[in-house]
């Protein structure tokens, strides 16, 4: 099963559903207000893509941490903890495909047409 992780009134959020409805692809859609991605999915999406792109840069939330200038100082640990703790860090939507080992952060077409491949 894949997973959504995503924020309700996110309109890069919303592309993201449009595309997989338009194509049958079944996902569970998890709000991000709600409930983060485990310790563990996040492991998996940043050996895939690093951990810096999981986080919303551009957020509230993560200029408040001063992560701009303090992500270099910051353990693989105690970023993983930062996300799971708090949605608003995580750049949105992600998609987590398991069993296909497909991690998708952020919504570009192009990209998450790898999903009709599956």
């Amino acid at each position: 099963m894949k997973i959504l992780f995503e924020y309700p009134n996110c309109t890069t959020c919303k592309r993201a559903k449009k595309f997989l409805k338009e194509h049958d692809i079944e996902f569970e859609e998890i709000s991000l207000k709600e409930k983060t991605p485990t310790k563990s999915q996040i492991k998996a999406v940043q050996g895939s893509m690093g951990l810096k792109r999981l986080f919303n840069t551009s957020g509230k939330t993560y200029r408040d941490l001063n992560l701009k200038e303090n992500f270099d100082d910051l353990s693989a640990e105690e970023a993983i903890k930062l996300l799971v703790k708090d949605g608003s860090l995580i750049k949105r939507p992600v998609l987590i495909d398991e069993e296909n080992k497909v991690f998708l952060i952020g919504f570009k077409e192009k990209d998450w047409n790898i999903l009709l491949k599956k």
